[in-house]
């Protein structure tokens, strides 16, 4: 593994380099690392020690990070996970992406990080009809970074451009709240004033919604809803197509408190304060760095060193130590986040809904959460969370060896017999790796079923998910806003995030009655119908709910997350 560098100072020093993406390996269940031949003849609780093992006095966390020592710029550095897939706030969907783009693009609305209240944005106020159908924002007047005036036309363009089909937004039917939205992205209707947006003037949007949405306020905050200069984008290629080059730092015209001033791949990302920012007088920070790395030991290493002052995650096998003698610089926050398996039901044999059940109920999910993670994570008995306000997700049952290979025999493989190996796809993560490696082999041990391993950078699963290029893949997902639906939601034939290929009618009918009842009991009864449906038909398996396991120093000040891991790094900043 390569050395880390000193942390490079604002202009022209060394950089940190943390470990890039590693190439595709695969790893058949012949082959599984000791601890998990451990694991079969021991039990899967061996894994855990050995996990921890290699925890040694060396490794101990004296004083970790506590003034991040080679961060001298006044920038804070934080470690942001798998290399982003782009900075176009319209078409990404990772959480890498997720923690920059809010530094770049403001949204119409921010929120109270201990209240969950919302606060101004680009919009100073707003107005709620009493039907709750129309909402009339007020926006100040500010500037995009090239001194262009921000006005309400420009948010009307940018939801045009997430819902014109050539763009191929992931996050398309998030928009179907708005009237009409649907019709317009679906090819329904040519023209775009049917939907449900105008501009009386430039500095009023009135949106006028399908039905009323409770939760509209919360959605505005993610990615896909903040605006973007769309006359810019113009001015580099084709404003209504991916992977045109506007998002390069000598290209991109932004809206939020920091400007993008350099983007090296696989290396950092740096943003500065910008001028132009409504609010520049309140901004804390004069910048920061982010840097991609798959590696949790290596950012481990820079922050002991000093050369971050935020982890992406922490390495299991330094979770006590850290627990034990660095209290202080550890933080396991509350999550409204699920791992899950999804299943490519395209395709023999998961096409194969008795196939799928026994996969998932084979999987020991407390051995997971208690044994090998032990970062507060439960075991997931649902794809929704419980943690969601006036919401009770059906429960299914975490485990149940019998009920798996009765249904593994139904599918027509009992013992495994006659079933190929199946291969378990995941980005570069050394927990995804170790949850992978654990259910390999708890599926070779308890069903006779071989699996095989594969890991790829996360914008090569990425590109794969969306093309359906896998069998079962290892991921997460985590809350836009506080609803059920932000889940269930991804299930619809029509969500650009589902990518299982499975699609029911029932179950579209169920989320459309949902989204038309205003009744609260009524509406989560209908969602509950519509997941223990979609749990029924297994196109995927719950995994874990998961925490937020991370480093943080003790230097940051304002380090206030969301349930979603929304941070305003608007009032972030370091003490001396």
């Amino acid at each position: 593994m390569r050395p880390l560098l000193p942390l490079c100072l604002w202009r022209g020093a060394a950089r940190p380099r943390l470990r890039p993406a590693r190439r595709i390996t695969r790893t058949q269940s012949s082959s599984a690392p000791t601890a998990l031949r451990a694991l079969a003849c021991l039990s899967i609780g061996i894994l855990a020690a050995l996990l921890l093992a290699s925890c040694g006095k060396r490794d101990t966390a004296t004083g970790a990070g506590s003034s991040a020592r080679g961060t001298t710029d006044g920038l804070l550095h934080v470690s942001v996970g798998s290399e982003p897939t782009d900075l176009d706030p319209h078409v990404v969907t990772s959480l890498s992406e997720a923690r920059i783009l809010p530094t770049l693009f403001e949204a119409l609305v921010n929120f109270d990080p201990d209240t969950l209240a919302p606060t101004p944005g680009l919009a100073e106020r707003w107005d709620v009809s009493d039907d709750g159908l129309t909402y009339t924002f007020h926006l100040r007047e500010t500037q995009w970074s090239n001194g262009e005036p921000l006005v309400a036309q420009d948010v009307i363009d940018s939801w045009q451009r997430v819902l014109t089909p050539s763009l191929a937004a992931d996050y398309a039917y998030f928009f179907y709240v708005i009237r009409g939205a649907e019709d317009f992205h679906k090819g329904r209707a040519k023209n775009f004033s049917g939907v449900g947006l105008v501009a009386p003037d430039s500095r009023t949007l009135v949106v006028t919604l399908t039905h009323p949405t409770p939760y509209f306020l919360q959605i505005l905050l993610n990615s896909p809803w903040r605006p973007v200069n769309v006359r810019a984008i113009a001015r580099v290629g084709e404003a209504f197509q991916r992977g045109t080059r506007w998002t390069r730092p000598e290209n991109i015209v932004t809206s939020g408190p920091f400007r993008l001033r350099e983007w090296t791949p696989h290396q950092h990302i740096r943003v500065e304060k910008s001028p132009t920012y409504w609010d520049a007088a309140n901004v804390q920070l004069p910048g920061l760095a982010f840097y991609p790395t798959d590696s949790v030991d290596a950012e481990e290493r820079a922050f002991r060193a000093g050369q971050l002052h935020v982890t992406y995650s922490v390495s299991l096998s330094k979770l006590t130590t850290y627990r034990r003698d660095q209290a202080a610089s550890l933080r396991i926050d509350d999550y409204v986040n699920t791992f899950l398996f999804r299943f490519n039901t395209r395709k023999a044999p998961l096409d194969n809904p008795a196939l799928r059940r026994a996969l998932s109920l084979a999987i020991d999910r407390e051995i997971i959460t208690e044994k090998i993670l032990k970062g507060g994570q439960k075991p997931a008995a649902s794809f929704t969370p419980p943690n969601i306000p006036g919401y009770t997700p059906p429960m299914r049952p975490v485990r149940d060896l019998a009920a798996a290979r009765r249904l593994l025999a139904e599918a027509g493989y009992a013992d495994g017999k006659g079933l190929p190996p199946l291969e378990i796809l995941y980005n570069n993560s050394e927990i995804n790796r170790i949850v992978a490696e654990a259910i390999q082999e708890m599926w070779r041990r308890d069903l006779g079923i071989t699996a095989t391993l594969v890991n790829q950078e996360y914008k090569v699963v990425f590109a794969n998910r969306r093309t359906g290029s896998y069998q079962i893949l290892l991921g997460d997902w985590v809350a836009d806003y506080l609803d059920p639906t932000t889940f269930l939601d991804l299930w619809r034939s029509d969500s650009g995030n589902n990518h299982t290929g499975w699609s029911s009618a029932d179950y579209d009918a169920l989320m459309n009655r949902a989204k038309a009842t205003v009744d609260p009991a009524q509406r989560a009864a209908l969602l509950q119908q519509a997941e223990t449906l979609m749990l029924d038909a297994a196109p995927i398996a719950p995994i874990y709910f998961n925490t937020h396991v991370y480093l943080l120093s003790p230097s940051v000040r304002g380090w206030k997350p969301s349930p979603m891991d929304h941070i305003d790094y608007r009032h972030v900043s370091l003490a001396p």
